[in-house]
């Protein structure tokens, strides 16, 4: 990857931020594109390792670390474990703010890539239940807090820096290139899942034919987080965080100063959230617990729903570079909101119902989620949007995310598919409720 060398953004002259500077000139700079290559690396990988992980959730660790419990028992303790992860991330975040504060950025990311390797290669190498018992559950634990600490660390800075940068009128656009990463992830995954359990007999995936995805996102997160800490500490890149003070704050100070609008940030993207494992993880559990649909069927359904994800994240640039992001993300919101009303008639009704429930539902993700990342973080000012913009993300996860397969499963098992709505409909709730706060909250100041 090549150095960037651009122009400052805001330096004088009409065009500055996208005229090239040539030679050693001390004050070259990095322009919005640059900085968008190294956001979409970062986040496709921890978006295809996230997948894995909670595709194998649904699919294997059900047979391979509870055997001795029924199917949907042993699938609820796999999505409780699958939350473990989601639960340690603001820890993580906590703990390698003050890292990089002792240190450096590099020192940071530098931790943060072996830790996440190793946990991610300490799975795919995990004995199941019926060889080692109980430890195997307690070490899948382990690794799976690992892995959360180790994405909480991987934050370097660069969606805030893209938005900073990016040009006024195209913001919205410059936010969703992040946000790409998560359909592009989930496709990669779904399909070499969908390929592994269609090449291969069922005890052989279930034997060894599942670590090779795990395999494969070490491999790809160790070489995307080297590419980013290739990039992040670079001169020009190191001038540009220093100068828009993207550097950490320690977190008492945070939320004594900025608090109620973490909680405000955290609570407007939950919509988004709340529907990103209600069509990708959970409709996986219901499937092989609950209907005749093949499972490699249904995963080619679901990569055909991302790749339209991927198209909706893309549009919802345009949207709210033309509506505004509060607005595009507040309609979205309402949108969600009367699609719970049909999700549970949808999941209920069969195949084609389940099909359309999952097209219909990764449309809606891709315009939501293209726009709920730092839609608030403005809020944050320059000082504390560093710490602040991570925080807000992390708490949004496990607010909005983290126990949407577990509780989902849990409720409709028991008490039927009416509960899916529900969870829906409380998460587009919060987030109009969070962005009307957040005007009534600007309006006053």
């Amino acid at each position: 990857m090549q150095t960037p060398n651009h122009a400052h953004p805001h330096a004088s002259g009409p065009d500055s931020s996208t005229v090239s500077v040539h030679g050693t000139d001390s004050h070259a700079e990095v322009a919005p594109g640059d900085i968008a290559v190294g956001v979409v690396i970062g986040r496709a990988s921890e978006y295809f390792d996230f997948f894995v992980y909670g595709i194998a959730s649904a699919l294997v660790f059900p047979s391979v670390f509870f055997p001795h419990l029924g199917k949907l028992e042993g699938t609820l303790w796999s999505f409780a474990i699958f939350a473990l992860a989601f639960i340690s991330r603001p820890f993580g975040t906590v703990l390698f703010m003050w890292i990089q504060r002792r240190w450096d950025r590099s020192t940071k990311l530098t931790v943060a890539l072996f830790l996440l390797g190793t946990c991610t290669a300490g799975i795919a190498f995990l004995p199941g239940f019926a060889k080692i018992g109980a430890l195997s559950l307690v070490l899948l634990s382990v690794f799976r807090l690992g892995q959360g600490i180790a994405l909480g660390g991987s934050w370097d800075g660069l969606p805030s820096l893209l938005a900073l940068n990016a040009p006024k009128e195209r913001r919205g656009w410059y936010a969703m290139l992040g946000q790409l990463g998560a359909p592009v992830g989930f496709i990669i995954a779904a399909a070499l899942f969908a390929y592994l359990s269609t090449a291969l007999s069922r005890a052989d995936f279930l034997d060894w034919g599942w670590r090779y995805p795990f395999f494969a996102a070490f491999a790809l997160n160790v070489v995307a987080l080297f590419a980013r800490l290739r990039l992040v500490v670079t001169h020009e890149y190191e001038r540009e965080l220093g100068e828009q003070q993207l550097e950490p704050t320690p977190v008492l100070e945070l939320f004594s100063a900025k608090g109620r609008h973490v909680v405000i940030g955290a609570f407007a993207a939950l919509a988004s959230y709340a529907l990103f494992h209600i069509v990708t993880i959970f409709p996986l559990s219901w499937i092989v617990l609950y209907s005749d649909q093949s499972v490699t069927q249904f995963l080619v359904v679901q990569i055909v729903g991302a790749t339209l994800a991927a198209g909706a994240v893309v549009a919802s640039g345009w949207i709210a570079d033309k509506f505004g992001r509060p607005r595009t993300l507040a309609a979205l919101a309402a949108a969600i909101a009367m699609f719970s009303g049909f999700a549970p008639t949808l999941l209920g009704s069969g195949e084609v119902g389940q099909d359309v429930f999952i097209l219909v539902g990764f449309v809606l993700l891709g315009l939501s989620y293209g726009q709920a990342a730092g839609s608030v973080t403005a809020n944050f000012g320059a000082k504390y949007r560093y710490t602040g913009a991570a925080l807000t993300s992390d708490l949004a996860w496990l607010i909005g995310a983290a126990f949407a397969p577990l509780v989902a499963l849990g409720l409709c098992a028991h008490f039927g598919l009416a509960f899916v709505g529900v969870y829906l409909l409380s998460g587009a709730v919060c987030t109009m409720v969070a962005l009307g706060v957040n005007r009534a909250l600007k309006l006053r100041s």
